[in-house]
């Protein structure tokens, strides 16, 4: 195979398909000047000082001095700058080729009472502050796996704990973060019962809660304070006896063929090298095609990692107002690094740097094509709930727990998230299925791994080929067969709701 991989015809860089040595013929007449590690880029013609840079066919960063034809280009000699990109709303919007009936691909299925369909069935302890958080992993940690053996139709008992709920403003962004994470969860289809467990005198008041979501005591949904029961044996003494009388009920259940229409999957990235944008998120991106052709719904996420490419989002928007919320939120995060001095080239992360990544507009181009290629038809804000099906954007951060929370309080089901470097993510209620971008990375990390789309540069195995892969792993996944981080007990620590907002 050739020793550069070119992306699009009058790109400015290649990317080096392994390690290349000096003076290494990568071209006709074209010459490697230094080495160059694997995924890194290597100059195709000579770059002027201060010119923009190409790949994909898009500007990834300017020049920092001239760059000779064979040289390295990274960190040392790419920077990143800003400039003017046209939003060209819904200039690329095109019917979907939606697959009629007899052609949908269907998986089994938990179909609750509200007519949606979970791919787990989990009971939940959902921890209004902080201060619950100790009380909710006992009541958790005190089901056994000799008793949950007596509920095979239930995976688990968990306990959703995090770091805030109080010290913040009773109102905002923040607030309303954690209140629609927290409906998201208790609402959510993976879940069977629900038991909330809050101190007494946080800010998030679980009575707010409740009456700003119109969430009511029932069966399958309890609550209590810790200060109302008498302190913390006595709470994890109730805590246990109320999920205990749940069991039979949470446990009634059984998997019934549902339409792959049901799936709701969340397109994440994380640990991204330069073979990302290569191999599994375009690989992904057809996946997510496929999903929603089948009438599912695909959810990207991650504002900051789509940032100096959500021009290709707005080009394909449903409508200008869909292109407007994206670009509101792009301005919003401007605005908000600003404001806490900080910059939207801070990602790539050091990791990503190591694997060939330099700028946020390099990692972004490949960032997105984890969307695929259908229309854009609604814009979230984190955690918000989604009401449309097809392909959608939630607005969150980069940190690949946080974006997920916010993911999952949307309603995903299944998350897919892609890996370069190598991530041991794992995430419940929803399982979590990992792509590796390079086999390097999938033999060194074969139990982590799921997917290994390494094959696409190895072999020459198609981005379609292995995205109908990822779509029967999807649908087995959702089936109830295990993805590797559910095997290894992952997915218990990932709980992490967006704080926004001054500590008080």
């Amino acid at each position: 195979m050739a020793a550069i991989i070119e992306l699009k015809a009058g790109d400015d860089v290649a990317v080096a398909r392994g390690a290349l040595a000096e003076g290494t013929e990568v071209a006709p007449g074209l010459r490697v000047r230094e080495p160059v590690p694997a995924g890194h880029k290597v100059a195709l013609v000579p770059i002027a000082a201060q010119a923009p840079v190409r790949k994909y066919g898009q500007i990834i960063g300017f020049a920092k001095a001239a760059i000779a034809a064979g040289e390295h280009v990274h960190t040392h000699n790419l920077e990143m700058r800003t400039f003017a990109r046209d939003v060209d709303a819904c200039v690329d919007a095109r019917p979907t080729a939606f697959f009629n009936d007899a052609e949908r691909a269907t998986f089994q299925g938990f179909r609750r009472a509200d007519g949606r369909v979970g791919t787990r069935n989990y009971l939940a302890i959902l921890t209004s502050v902080n201060c619950s958080a100790t009380v909710a992993r006992h009541i958790a940690e005190s089901f056994d796996r000799e008793t949950l053996a007596r509920y095979p139709n239930i995976d688990g008992v968990v306990a959703f704990t995090h770091s805030t709920g109080c010290g913040m403003a009773g109102a905002g962004e923040g607030y309303d973060n954690l209140q629609r994470v927290l409906w998201g969860y208790a609402r959510h289809p993976n879940i069977g019962g629900v038991l909330m467990v809050g101190l007494g005198c946080e800010v998030a008041q679980i009575d707010f809660l409740l009456e700003a979501y119109g969430i009511e005591r029932g069966p399958r949904f309890q609550f209590f304070n810790i200060q109302e029961a008498g302190g913390t044996r006595a709470s994890i003494a109730r805590g246990h006896e109320i999920l205990e009388a749940m069991l039979p009920a949470v446990n009634d259940v059984a998997r019934e063929p549902v339409p792959a229409s049901e799936l709701v999957v969340a397109l994440q990235c994380g640990g991204s090298d330069a073979y990302s944008g290569i191999t599994a998120n375009p690989a992904l991106g057809h996946a997510a095609d496929l999903v929603v052709r089948h009438g599912g719904t695909a959810i990207l996420a991650e504002t900051p990692e789509i940032y100096g490419a959500e021009h290709l989002l707005t080009r394909r928007a449903a409508s200008p107002a869909v292109a407007d919320k994206l670009m509101e939120r792009i301005r919003w995060w401007e605005d908000y690094t600003a404001r806490n001095s900080g910059s939207l080239d801070n990602n790539p992360s050091p990791g990503n740097k190591r694997g060939g990544l330099t700028t946020i507009l390099e990692k972004s181009l490949g960032a997105v094509a984890k969307g695929g290629s259908t229309n854009l038809v609604d814009v979230l804000r984190y955690g918000e709930p989604a009401r449309a099906r097809g392909f959608l954007f939630m607005d969150s951060p980069g940190y690949d727990p946080c974006s997920i929370t916010g993911q999952v309080a949307s309603g995903s089901n299944v998350v897919v998230f892609t890996t370069g470097r190598g991530s041991v993510y794992g995430c419940k209620p929803a399982p979590s299925i990992k792509l590796a971008t390079n086999s390097d990375t999938y033999r060194r990390m074969e139990e982590d791994m799921d997917v290994n789309c390494g094959d696409i540069l190895e072999t020459g195995v198609s981005i379609e080929a292995k995205g109908e892969e990822i779509f029967a792993e999807i649908l087995a996944v959702a089936s109830g067969r295990r993805s590797k981080s559910e095997l290894l007990g992952l997915g218990d620590n990932e709980f992490i709701p967006w704080q926004i907002g001054a500590v008080m």
